[in-house]
Formats: structure tokens, sequence, C-alpha cells
């Protein structure tokens, strides 16, 4: 079975993983200045990893040949929008959306898999035994989810204005009911008895903070197997050949922004994670099923699993029974589902398993594929287990195919027939009845006068029909002033669900027109977080439609937006994970447009550089951007020239160099060489006048980052003629030279191998490859012409950061 979010089927995927070389010893790893990774992330000492740990880190590890292996590792040039997302460029070519969708990493298929229908699940507990026998620990939800991450065929959505459009790469998110809540901020009226962690922080700001530094220990781990592993490989070398991918995102900056935008909590201010519907599913084991399935209704309802007020209590309740092929009797669940029917509706589903466990040698036996969107504190638990537990077992799971063909019919027919329809429904309504009668000159007018003079609440209440608990404008602003949130049945709580339906129908027109009236709103209301969500959707919404995005009132639209979200979120709500995500999906959004767009995409991810949000991972992985985003600016009159009048060469030069000096603090040495690698090659098609070589501080910077580089990679202790020694005459300075401190650190390493192997092979091993890979590199890196001799060159690495001016 094909993995739905990968290009090769996880058996396929995981035969080429390397194992980690146990010759190799890693540096001290060093954490720049700002928020560490955590405080036991610097300390702990390497250890080697289990062989069956390898699927753990299966979304990194591409197969070879799946990835561009050109000496720069470069692609074609940067997409860009030509119209809208949705396409529209000529009859025969692919919309930019339907192009992202054939690459699992591309941010923009990231971000529409990101914000995907959520599906809850509540089980008897009948049937979560009936999971456990079949090997799923935690229940019905761990077997069906990772179905839900790619609904089989085709799926068709009706807009807002009745047009139908058919999408190939649907996804849902199953998520088990009642997790992951996170309550409204301190209320304004009682802000001085706000609870706080140690540190100062809120609730949700710490807990904001822990998750950021979880997705940074999942990447690091990621990195650091591959550091460990990229000398076993066959065509290890290659990996200090390339350059930057344009085209291609880099695996570990795409696995940063999918457990960023994985695992939304249920909270107030936004509607995406609050359940679209829910499967309440009982097995055929059952003795009263019929009675089973009311009581696990009510308690979805007014028990144990009933929702928060800000949670619309009415989604949609898909009712599921599972029978056992092999011990139940069919005739006996068949008359029990169309008993289900008649009692419950047409919302109900027969799902016939197998509860025998299936192992890898059965014959009908398929992979299980691990979910691309956990949480980064679910896949940080698993790494850890495997790092802890010497018996670690290869977590891939087995299913039969019958069962597999099952599920897949299951998902498929309750997002097409249940909850596509409820949800094209609910906008159609909330559309017509709440969000249309703010539009126009009567919706203007009733905004006006309720914002200046409190007239038009009655008329207000009367589009949601008052309700307790603060309906209409009047009780809604009464409820966030003395709740802290908008109740889920008030005006605004209603058009922000819709807004957010419409997104996740991939309506983005509708959506942005109605974040667009909300901003306003929670303004006024001084509904911060509120503000800010609605702000960075309303961007969002408008980039994705971006049919004349490069026009001036839209781009000061979009800045006007990207600003509110990131300061309400940073500064006023103190929500540094919120911040962190808008900036990010609006630099990437914006370095799609292409044009003028590039120079306003770089502007905001150096405005979140210079907040220190990010931790050191995403620092360097942001750089690495940076420098990808000014060279796709290509302009020419042939558009294939990086020399043209209006290129962003020197630029992108710089900021590889500092994505390079961001990965050798952290002892990254494969990302530092491939961001050198990229530098180099930028500086030398800029000519010898407009290159590094001309500026002294910028050549003794390069110098020695690549000299630090040469020594993380351990290159042969001897000089042989390849260009490793001093005086090397690399044009542009980017070539380091070995020093004597390569043959202690050799000499540690063979020591240390030795005592690891008992033996010297893995010595010669290590000697040998890493001659062939300081070979590369030298060959790789070449200059065009001679570099003249520098006066007054100082050793290298002695100031790094003095040289920085010098890049232009």
């Amino acid at each position: 079975m094909q993995s739905p979010s990968r290009d090769a089927s996880p058996s396929a995927s995981l035969q080429t993983l390397p194992a980690a070389h146990p010759a190799v010893r890693p540096s001290k790893v060093s954490v720049p200045e700002g928020r560490p990774l955590s405080q036991s992330e610097v300390t702990l000492p390497y250890r080697r990893r289990n062989p069956s740990a390898a699927p753990l880190f299966a979304s990194t590890q591409t197969p070879p040949g799946s990835r561009s292996i050109s000496p720069s590792g470069r692609g074609s040039p940067a997409r860009s929008l030509t119209g809208s997302v949705l396409g529209g460029g000529g009859t025969g070519t692919k919309s930019l959306l339907e192009s992202a969708a054939d690459n699992p990493g591309d941010p923009l298929n990231l971000l529409v898999k990101a914000y995907v229908p959520h599906v809850a699940i509540y089980t008897s507990e009948d049937t979560a035994e009936f999971a456990r026998e079949k090997g799923f620990r935690n229940g019905l939800w761990e077997l069906l989810r990772p179905f839900g991450e790619k609904v089989q065929g085709k799926v068709t959505i009706r807009d807002g204005n009745g047009s139908s459009r058919t999408w190939e790469d649907f996804a849902i998110r199953f998520v088990r009911l009642g997790e992951n809540l996170q309550g409204p901020d301190s209320i304004p009226s009682a802000a001085a008895t706000t609870t706080a962690t140690a540190d100062g922080l809120s609730e949700n700001a710490a807990k904001e903070k822990q998750r950021l530094e979880a997705v940074e220990s999942v990447v690091d781990r990621h990195l650091l197997y591959a550091e460990h592993s990229v000398f076993n490989m066959h065509q290890g070398q290659l990996f200090t050949r390339r350059g930057l991918d344009i085209d291609a995102t880099s695996p570990y900056y795409s696995l940063y922004l999918r457990r960023l935008l994985s695992g939304i909590p249920v909270s107030p201010h936004e509607t995406f994670s609050h359940p679209v519907a829910c499967v309440i599913a009982i097995s055929s084991r059952s003795k009263s099923p019929i009675e089973e399935l009311r009581m696990l209704y009510n308690e979805t309802r007014q028990g144990d699993k009933k929702l928060p007020d800000w949670v619309d209590g009415e989604y949609l309740r898909f009712y599921v029974l599972v029978h056992d092929e092999e011990r139940d009797d069919i005739t006996r669940s068949l008359s029990l589902f169309e008993q289900m029917k008649r009692h419950l509706g047409l919302h109900c589903h027969l799902l016939r398993l197998r509860s025998s466990q299936s192992a890898e040698t059965d014959d009908d036996s398929i992979p299980l594929p691990r979910s691309d969107w956990m949480t980064a504190e679910e896949e940080l638990a698993d790494l850890h287990k495997s790092e802890d537990d010497e018996d670690f077992e290869d977590p891939t799971r087995h299913i039969f195919e019958s069962d597999a063909t099952a599920i897949r019919t299951f998902v498929r027919e309750m997002v097409t027939q249940s909850i596509i329809p409820t949800m094209e429904r609910h906008v159609s309504i909330w559309n017509d009845q709440v969000a249309s009668r703010r539009r126009g000159l009567a919706g203007r007018f009733m905004n006006l006068s309720r914002k200046w003079g409190g007239f038009g609440a009655s008329s207000r209440s009367s589009l949601v029909g008052g309700g307790g608990g603060g309906g209409g404008a009047a009780g809604a602003n009464h409820g966030f002033e003395s709740l802290g949130y908008y109740p889920a049945d008030s005006s605004e709580a209603i058009m922000r669900k819709l807004a957010d339906y419409a997104f996740m129908l991939r309506d983005w027109k509708l959506a942005q027109s109605t974040y667009d009236l909300l901003r306003s709103d929670f303004g006024d209301a001084k509904a911060w977080k509120y503000h800010a969500a609605t702000n960075e959707m309303a961007a969002v919404s408008l980039l994705m439609v971006a049919q004349n995005a490069a026009s001036k009132s839209r781009a000061e639209a979009l800045d006007q937006m990207l600003e509110s979200a990131f300061y309400s979120y940073h500064t006023r709500c103190g929500a540094p994970l919120g911040a962190l995500r808008s900036l990010t999906l609006g630099f990437e959004l914006l370095r799609l447009q292409g044009g003028r767009s590039i120079d306003n995409a770089a502007k905001w991810a150096s405005r979140l550089l210079e907040s220190r949000i990010p931790g050191p991972i995403a620092d360097a992985l942001l750089k690495e951007r940076l420098a990808i985003c000014y060279a796709s600016k290509v302009v020419g009159l042939g558009g294939g020239s990086t020399l043209a009048w209006g290129s962003r060469a020197r630029k992108a030069g710089f900021w590889a160099v500092l994505g390079a000096e961001a990965w050798v603090k952290q002892s990254k040495f494969i990302q530092a060489q491939r961001c050198l690698n990229e530098a180099q090659r930028l500086y030398s098609d800029l000519g010898y006048e407009d290159g590094v070589v001309g500026f002294a501080l910028a050549a003794e910077f390069t110098r020695g980052l690549q000299q630090q580089v040469d020594e993380g990679v351990e290159p042969p202790r001897n000089g042989n003629g390849n260009g490793n020694g001093n005086g090397n005459g690399n044009g542009d300075g980017l070539q380091g030279s070995t020093s004597e401190a390569d043959e202690d650190e050799e000499s540690e390493v063979d020591e240390e191998s030795e005592a690891l192997d008992g033996g010297e092979a893995a010595t010669v091993r290590t000697r040998r490859m890493s001659g062939v890979v300081a070979a590369a590199a030298s060959l790789e890196t070449a200059p065009l012409h001679e570099r003249p001799t520098i006066p007054g060159d100082k050793e290298a690495g002695e100031k790094p950061n003095s040289a920085q001016d010098d890049f232009g």
C-alpha cells in the first residue's frame, strides 16, 4: 500500500535507509545564543542508533535517485503564481496547487494538508479491546489515522457560488475526542489573577514554548541521524557536493513545517481543530448495541466527553459497527446494522475487519505507514524510546489487505456522503443568514452604529436567533469581556467557523472575504488573539487567491495583515508559535508569487529572524530558505540569467554563508557544506569583480567556515594534491585548509572506533570515505579564475562576526 504522502512505499523507502556509521564521532554540539533546544539536549552523549529505529527517520531519508544529485543540486527555476493558486494559466497546464500535490514536502502542499476537517473518534470499550488485539494499543484511532491523510479517489466540492471542483488529494484528520484542549487566555477584566509559570509566562504561552522546543528537538535528531549515516552510504560523497535545491524543498525544512502545523489545539480563537464530525463506534461483540450507542451519544452531549462552551456541540455523529470477520456472525451484524439505520439515520457504516494481528510474513499482509501528521511530542517520545530501549523493535505495523480495503472504503464513504455535504450545507446557511447581512451598505451601517453608538445590537441578535449565553453583538461582546472567549452561538464565532469551513473546503475567496469582515470586529473588541488569528488567515487566503498580488494596494493590505497578526501574537498575547507560523506561511506564499514579491517575502523572513523567536534549528533553516528565496529571483531578457540586472545573487550568497555559519555552530557539517557550495556557485557566477574575493574580511570569514567544516567531516591527514592544503587557490575563499588539528581529531576517532568495533576496518573505511569527500568537495568548488594573494590574511575564523558587512 502506498503511503498517503510519500513518493515511495514504506517498505521501499526503509530498505534504502543507511545505518549510522560507528566510526564517526560527532563533535560537541554548540548552541548559538538565544533559546536553546532544551536543558538536556546539549549535554546528551551520542548513542549508536538501533537499526530497528530506521523507520522513525524515513521522512528525511529519501531514496537515492528521488532527488537531484547534480553537483549543485539545483532544480528548475522557482515556480511563480500565474493568475491564482487554483490555476487558469492555460489549457493543458497544471495549477500550482496541483503541482504541489505531487511533492509531499512542498510548503504549499503542507499548508493545504494542515488545515483539513478534524474527525473525532469515540469508541466503546469492546471496540478498543478489538483494536488492541490487532496490535494497536491506542485503539481504533491508531488504526484509522493513516487512512485519513489521503482520501482514496476524487472528491468533488461545491464552493459558495455553487460551482463544483474535483480534488484528488483531499484529506481529513482523525483525532481522539476531548484531547489537546487549550483554554482561553486570561479574562481581560481579571488579568491580575492570571496563572503564570515559574518563567513568568502564561500557561498557554508556556505550552507553545514547549511545543516549539519539541519541534526543534525532533528535527535536530533527524539531522544527527543523517550526519552519522551519510558516510556509510554508497553515494555519501554527493552530500558534500550538492548546493541548495531551489525547486526541491529540504526534507528537514519540510519536517519542521509539518511538525509546526500538526497537532493544532482545540482553542477558542480558531476552529480548524474543532470536530466537524465524531465517529461513534461499537463492535459486534456488544450485548446491547443500540443502548450502548445512545449512551456514547449522550456522553458527547452532556457527559464527560462534552466539549467546552467555545466548541459547537452540534457536530455530525457518524455511527460505525465494527464486525469481527473471524469470530462473529455476519447475519447478526447485518441485522443490527439495519436496525442502526432505522434508529439513528443514514450516517452509519458497517466496517468488517479481521480481529487477528497481521504479521509481516503473511501472504496478504501490507505495511501500515506511520502518520505524517503526528505531533512533535509523539515523535519525540518514539525517538526517546528508541534511544533508551536496547530491545526497541521496528515500529512498522502490518494489516491485512482486506482490512485496508475496507477502511479506505469507509473513509471515502464518510467523507463524500456525510462530512463534505454537511460542511457545504453549514457554509451555505451561515453565509446566507449571518455573513451576507454584514456585507453591503446595510451591514456596514450596522457595524458603524454598533461601534460608535450601540445601535443595531438587537438586529444583530436576530441574525443568530438570540440564544442564551451571549448571542448577538451586544451579548457576544459582553461574553468575551466576562468569559475571555466568544460563545459558540455568537455571530462572531459562527462567522469564524464559516471562514474556517470555507478554507478547509478550499473556497479561499469566500474565506478571505469572511476573515476580512471579522478583522475589525475583533480589533474593536480588543480580542487580540482572535484578531491575530483572523489577520493571519486573511493574509493566507488572500495569497491563495492571488489574482493580482503584486499590485500596490494588495501588497499594502498584505503587509498590514501580517504586521497585525505578528504584533498581536508576539507582543499582545505572548504566543510565539502563532507569530512564527503566521510569518513563515506568509513568507512561503509570497515567495511563490515571484517577481517583486520576492523582496517582500525576504523582508518578513528577516523580521522573523530579528524577533529571535525561532530556535537554532529554525534559524538555520530560515537562512537557507532566504538564500533560496533570493536565488529564485531570475530577471533577464531570456528569464534564465542570474547575472541580469535586478537579480539577487549577491544576497542569496550572503544568506547561504550565514546559513553555513548557523549550521557550523550546531556541528551540522553536511548542511553547512551544502550552503557553502551554494555560496561558492553564486559568487563564482558573479565574476571576479563582484565576487566575495574582493573583500578581505568576507574571504577570511568564509575560509574560516570552510576550515571548520573540513575538520568536521575529517579529511585525510596528509595533503594529496586534492586541494586541501593551505593556499589551494580557491577563487572565492570558500575552501578551507587542513590543519594539524585534523590529525589529532582523526587519531581520536581511530582509537574510539577500535574500542567500539574491535578492529581497524572501521578506521580504514573512515579514512577512505573522508578522502573521497574532501576530493569531491575540492573539485566541486574549483574556482573559475585564480584568486590573487590578499595582503593581511589572518587566521581563518578569528573574527567571523566582523565580516558580515562585506558580503553586500
